[in-house]
């Protein structure tokens, strides 16, 4: 049986109109106005003064995570229910291979744990390292598991820190390839520096994260990333910004020409670095996540960047701690397990204070939660559209309809919620996955194992232009003559 939602006014990126949804076989199969279908042909939702959006595309989530000793609380099931609890219908999850571990068996590792999915998935793959098989191995990827992004490390020295050689080198098989680069942009050498230099002056708590990571470390990175990038001759998406440093590096960039994506929390959208100052150390340490939250001014600074398209996308980073495993790092700030929750809330908390707030159009509001991960990592318009042909995923968003997040409440396999207390009006009533219903005032129906691998193809059309480019700007080699007697 099918499902039609009736009466709803359709958003896309694009433009906004009144209009009836019937999806079957996990596909919109008919858009219209008054759309009949035979009696028992399908399950009706009634959408009036609602609105009917694309699912959300979390572009950036870490589920099961093995990380600084310890394994993220959330699981596929359970990280892939919560977010479609909160609108959210696919993610895009990292495979990150520790060094000289084979890229392609990571892979295979982590498509294991996926299995478990509630709704639709896909991976990008951290290159962590270098050598002949990693260059041979991101051909493996691309061209047979449907990657087509590649992320770096620039921050965890000693651990997956990727260099400027590893860099130059992954960044130039990835343009062969019709992949994209993805950066973490932190400079790992400073990092580490201060981190020591802070502990040795008797800074243990919490407090000490922001203090090792401050705006000029992660401005500096996203510069260097940004010119490597330039140099070879390839896109580049810069994973959660969160100061103005690196804001402004990618709109003078994007200025010059360059194809530089960048990407936002909603946790540095809204919540400011005081919560490290906190007296009480659990309280503190659940916000402890790489980059840091900033001051008041990164904030103003980023939401311009998203209101004016320096930055495309809005994800979580959603990496769960709890408190026992946060505790590793009592006595000593480098050993909390850096990372935070969000797949659940994001939706709710963009629309209050992006759509609500004034900064953001409704229209607006799908480009930075679904269609524009889409088209950047190349799904579109299977994904992150309402339109005959693409996947039924779809939310029934209730402007109207309040709710007050809350660790006690929430679906997410975690013990905090950094959103704590805010009181959101704008949800979803009713999230379908592959035209399946999943959620639907507040009762949870996600299946496990009912989500599927998402292969995302390369980017040819736009490589063979890069080639062509090249090729005419290749420099010609000079004609030297020998010297006259």
């Amino acid at each position: 049986m099918g499902v039609l939602i009736k009466d709803g006014t359709i958003v896309n990126a694009d433009r906004s109109f009144r209009g009836d949804v019937y999806c079957a076989d996990g596909i919109i199969q008919q858009i219209g106005e008054n759309l009949k279908m035979p009696p028992g042909a399908a399950e009706v939702i009634d959408a009036g003064g609602q609105y009917v959006m694309p699912g959300g595309i979390d572009p950036h989530t870490h589920m099961e995570l093995p990380f600084m000793g310890t394994v993220a609380s959330e699981d596929f099931f359970t990280g892939t229910t919560a977010a479609a609890a909160g609108g959210t219908t696919m993610i895009i999850d990292f495979v990150i291979p520790s060094p000289k571990e084979n890229l392609v068996e990571a892979y295979k590792k982590w498509r294991g744990w996926a299995e478990k999915a509630a709704t639709d998935y896909s991976f990008h793959v951290a290159v962590t390292w270098w050598d002949e098989s990693v260059h041979r191995d991101m051909e493996t990827l691309v061209k047979k598991h449907g990657v087509n992004s590649f992320k770096h490390f620039m921050a965890y020295k000693g651990a997956i820190m990727a260099d400027d050689g590893v860099l130059v080198n992954s960044f130039t098989r990835a343009r062969e390839l019709g992949a994209i680069a993805t950066v973490h942009a932190e400079n790992g050498e400073l990092v580490a520096h201060l981190q020591n230099q802070l502990f040795a002056q008797g800074i243990t708590g919490p407090e000490g994260h922001p203090l090792s990571r401050p705006p000029g470390v992660e401005g500096e990175a996203a510069e260097r990333a940004i010119r490597i990038a330039d140099v070879l001759n390839v896109p580049l998406y810069i994973v959660h910004n969160s100061a103005i440093q690196s804001l402004n590096a990618i709109a003078r960039a994007r200025a010059d020409g360059q194809r530089v994506f960048g990407e936002v929390l909603a946790g540095h959208l809204l919540i400011d670095d005081s919560v490290y100052r906190h007296p009480d150390f659990d309280f503190a340490a659940a916000h402890v996540m790489s980059p840091p939250f900033r001051d008041a001014e990164h904030q103003k600074a980023l939401w311009k960047g998203l209101q004016c398209g320096t930055l495309q996308t809005t994800a979580t980073d959603h990496c769960c701690f709890c408190a026992p495993q946060k505790a590793a790092g009592k006595d000593d700030f480098r050993k909390i397990p850096n990372g935070t929750g969000g797949v659940e809330d994001r939706m709710g908390v963009l629309w209050h204070h992006g759509v609500n707030g004034g900064r953001l159009t409704v229209n607006e509001f799908v480009a930075v939660t679904s269609a524009n991960a889409a088209k950047i990592f190349n799904i579109y318009p299977r994904k992150g559209s309402i339109s005959v042909g693409a996947d039924a995923d779809i939310v029934v968003w209730n402007p109207e309809k309040t709710r007050t997040i809350s660790a006690k409440t929430h679906h997410q396999n975690v013990d905090f919620n950094i959103f704590e207390g805010m009181e959101l009006r704008g949800a979803n009533s009713v999230t379908l996955s592959q035209g399946k219903i999943v959620y639907k005032d507040g009762e949870v129906r996600t299946v496990k194992g009912a989500g599927r691998y998402v292969d995302r193809p390369p980017f040819a059309g736009y490589y063979d232009a890069l080639k062509i480019k090249a090729e005419k700007e290749k420099p010609k080699a000079v004609k030297r003559g020998k010297k006259a007697a």
